[in-house]
Parts: structure tokens; sequence; C-alpha cells
């Protein structure tokens, strides 16, 4: 079973990076190689699988196979062991200059083991214009045989002289079948179970693998989409809002707690705490505070970015639930990402009116927006809460 087998629905993407990874071979034996080139830029909407179509080519470019996803090359791929191989995976809000002029550095080395070096960039969004300007040059102009990945939900999200560069790849969202068959075979999960992820998950692969195989990310479910039936009055509206907030933060600590113990752990045992020896804590006083610091910061970036993320997913459950109550009112011959709750849509069809449905919409959409500008989670989950009970 070669690397892009596990693409799902992904034909068209894996034709094009199939012909690269060939073309890529003919470089490494000294030949022309036309058809692979410097930079690309993987987009698509979210679970589209644009990290795992990047990682997937990457170990193509390794592999003296193009890929043929059981040599050691292809395994210290997917495992994040390979030496020549730069995964960066933006864990705060932001990735800043500073991060992004150590990066250049580590992207000027030379292959180590004669093929490729690859810079495998995932959350290019997340880049700020400083950074973005900084990597330009690099991208623009890399060292022999060194290879960009970018990944980015669009072209949009890059500055332009960036995406002007690179050669775009995009993926698109798998259909509820490839999904549903992919989980059923890979996962060994019933069928039924597997319909219903694939359906609720609308295509997103990584998402349908948790509803279909984790009991609490389905309760997290239900109690998203109970929601909107529970929007009786300005008391109800806030106190859904708060429970919303509330459940975010939670899962972004216990994301994290294990992670930066270990983490503020190993960086003390590094300046020497706890260690004998005359002058060897003068090195945690004199160093290690401002990296202790500097770890303490990047964590709560990374707890802000975990509870925004998992506030986001749950705005998206709730507008997929109200997408739904829409196709039910227009009567469109559609499939319904949320038909295991059909009582509540249909409820809610009769009950309202298309044009107060695509202001609910807007309100969950307009949320995400303030978020991401960092308006305070509760203010701005409490507005939309209300703007759900009574949109105008």
């Amino acid at each position: 079973m070669g690397v892009f087998d596990d693409l799902v629905g992904q034909d068209r993407a894996t034709a094009v990076l199939q012909r690269a990874s060939a073309a890529a071979a003919e470089v490494v034996a000294g030949g022309r190689g036309a058809g692979m080139t410097h930079a690309w830029l993987f987009t698509g909407p979210p679970g589209a699988g644009r990290e795992n179509a990047a990682r997937a080519f990457a170990a193509a470019l390794m592999c003296a196979q193009g890929g043929c996803g059981h040599c050691d090359q292809c395994h210290q791929v997917f495992v994040g062991s390979h030496p020549d191989l730069e995964h960066v995976r933006p864990s705060g809000l932001s990735y800043g200059i500073k991060q992004a002029r150590e990066l250049i550095l580590r992207a000027a080395g030379a292959p180590t083991q004669g093929r490729w070096r690859v810079m495998l960039f995932e959350g290019g969004d997340r880049l700020t214009e400083a950074a973005a300007n900084a990597l330009l040059k690099a991208i623009e102009e890399p060292p022999p045989r060194t290879v960009w990945l970018l990944c980015a939900p669009s072209a949009d999200d890059l500055l332009i002289t960036i995406r002007s560069r690179c050669r775009v790849v995009t993926l698109v969202i798998p259909s509820t079948e490839a999904v549903a068959h992919e989980l059923a075979t890979r996962d060994n999960v019933p069928e039924a179970t597997a319909r219903f992820a694939a359906r609720a998950s609308q295509g997103d692969l990584d998402r349908a693998r948790q509803l279909a195989l984790d009991e609490g990310v389905r309760q997290r479910r239900e109690a998203v989409l109970s929601i909107p039936a529970t929007l009786t009055g300005v008391g109800e509206c806030v106190t859904a809002a708060e429970r919303l907030v509330k459940t975010a933060e939670e899962e972004a600590t216990a994301a994290t707690t294990t992670l930066n113990e270990s983490e503020t752990s190993d960086l003390r045992r590094l300046y020497g705490e706890g260690s004998t020896g005359k002058g060897l804590n003068r090195g945690l006083v004199r160093g290690g505070a401002g990296a202790l610091k500097e770890l303490e910061d990047r964590q709560k970036s990374r707890a802000t970015r975990i509870k925004r993320d998992t506030l986001d997913a749950a705005l998206l459950e709730l507008a997929g639930f109200y997408r739904d109550v829409l196709a039910m009112q227009f009567g469109a011959p559609v499939e319904l990402a949320n038909d295991d709750h059909r009582f509540d849509l249909d409820r809610l069809a009769r009950a309202s009116t298309p044009d107060e449905t695509l202001l609910r919409i807007e309100a969950i959409m307009q949320c995400r927006e303030r978020l991401e500008a960092n308006v305070n989670p509760q203010i701005a989950v409490e507005a939309m809460t209300l703007s759900l009970r009574a949109p105008r």
C-alpha cells in the first residue's frame, strides 16, 4: 500500500503529486524533472486532509520507490523522525518573525541522505506579515533539493508574493461514502456507525474517526446540538454560552496540562535544576528564568489556540445544524449532516422562516470572526446565543 492510498477522495490531487514525485526522482538521478518545483501550497477546507497530503508527498520525495509506504524512509516521515524533514506545527495564535528566522536557518542545510530536504509547514495562515516576508526569500530561492510544503485553508490566507511562487494543490471534502468505507475497512468500525460518523463529520475524516471511536466526542456533539432547543429565554442563552466556553476551557486544560508539565520539567533539568555541584543551579538563575518565561508564554498561547479551536469546532457544529434546517425549509434534496436529530430539525424548520435561519447562520459566522479578532469568548458567544434565540 502506497503513501497516497490514505488520501481519501483526493484522486485529482493524488495524480498531480504522483507525477511530481516521479519528476523529483528524475532530478535526484540527474535529470530535468519537469513537473517538480521547489514550493507547494496545499489548500482546502477543514477536513480535506491538507497536512496528510503534504506528509504523503514528503514521504514520496524521500522514498526511492516514490512512496511505497513500508520502507524506513516512509516510516520515518510518518512518525516524524526523518532527518531531512522539518515538520512545523504552529501551536500558538500566530507564527512570528523570530520563529521564522530560526526556521530559515534550519532550512539552509543540505539533505543528509542524498534526496530532498523538506520543510513542511502547517498553518500557513498563522504566519504574521513580518514572518511571511522573512520566509519569502527562502521559499523563492531555496538551496538545491530543498522543497517547501505549505498548508493553509485558502491561497488567499498567504501573502500574494508567497502564493505566486508556489504550485497550488487544492484538496476537496471527500464524500460520505468514501469516509464511511475508510472507517469500516481501516478502523473496523461497524457499517452503521461508520455511516453516521461520516455523515455527521461532513466529510472530515479525522473528525469522523473521533465520532466513531470516542464516546466523549459523541457526547460533546450531542451537548452542542441540544443548544438550539434550550434558547427559550435570555437567562438560558447566557447559560448556554457559559457552558460552551467552559467546555472549551476544560478541553484546552486537559490537552495541555501534561504537556506543559513535561516541557517545564525538561527545561528546568536542561538548566541544571535539581543537580548537584557548585554553580550548576546558577544556569537556571541566569539564563533559565528568561527561557522559562518564554516557554510559559508559548504554553499560554497554545492553550488559547486550543480553546479557540474547540469553540470554533462547536460553532461549526451549530452552523451545520442550521444548514440542515434551511435545507428542510427549502425542501432541498441533500443529505442532512445531522439526520439523527431530524425531530429537532423539523420542529425548528416549521417554527421559523428561511430568513431567520440565514440570520442565525450569519450570527454564528460573526461569532467566529469575533473570536478570531480576540474578542472576549464569553461576550462573543453570549451575543451569538441571543441572536440565535431572536434573529434580527
